[in-house]
């Protein structure tokens, strides 16, 4: 074996097999760190139809009505994996739980690949959300119109689309879209009317958008709220 020590020789001589094994060590590290960068790149198989960017599925699940930072947050959330293609996309969700099936405080986010699902993330800093408040028993339906719309590049908003989440609770279930720029008027009112049509929503139906820095200062505030 290339890093395996030996004894023979005089002291000088280990000096300079060890020197030159750690220079071998060092190689084989670096190369290997390379060709696993080369790997974590995703990108669609032959024959599969490419979306147009990569998005990454996350999930969490935290504890009611413990307090949550930023840093316990981001500790909690699991990535599950990345797709570039509609085909890998299938492959990943046809093996998840859906939103309905899930218990407690969870959430399933997919935002696009290099974005994480927190307010401080710089493509969501100066953004914020639609929220939309479900009854029980709607979740699965309108996540899976939500995200099959945004992978489809429904609504027509250029680069302005972040990510979306659907969060689990008790007595009722949330769904939400981010976008990058809250000032952006036409955008956020163009992803309103939407989210009505892609998810078919009654014309009585409550929807807020929140700045993501109005999110921040309610927890921070001491109001309780959830992160994110």
């Amino acid at each position: 074996m290339l890093l395996k020590d030996d004894d023979s020789g005089d002291h000088d001589q280990n000096e300079e097999n060890s020197t030159q094994k750690d220079g071998e060590k060092e190689k084989m590290e670096r190369d290997k760190s390379q060709s696993s960068s080369k790997r974590k790149a995703v990108v669609p198989g032959p024959a599969e139809h490419p979306l147009q960017y990569n998005y990454t599925f996350w999930y969490s699940r935290r504890t009611p009505g413990r307090p949550t930072s930023s840093q316990s947050y981001e500790q909690n959330i699991k990535q599950i994996g990345t797709f570039a293609s509609v085909e890998q996309f299938w492959r990943f969700y046809s093996h998840m739980v859906r939103p309905g099936d899930l218990t407690g405080h969870s959430d399933f986010h997919l935002f696009k690949e290099g974005i994480k699902p927190m307010w401080e993330d710089d493509a969501n800093k100066n953004g914020g959300k639609w929220i939309i408040r479900l009854r029980k028993g709607l979740a699965s339906r309108c996540w899976e119109n939500l995200i099959l719309a945004m992978l489809g590049e429904q609504f027509m908003v250029g680069e302005e689309i972040c990510g979306a989440v659907v969060s689990v609770r008790f007595q009722e279930d949330i769904i939400s879209i981010w976008n990058k720029t809250a000032s952006d008027q036409a955008t956020t009112a163009r992803i309103r009317d939407t989210l009505r049509r892609v998810l078919n929503l009654p014309p009585n139906t409550i929807m807020e958008y929140k700045t993501h820095t109005d999110s921040i200062k309610y927890v921070l505030g001491g109001f309780g709220g959830a992160y994110p």
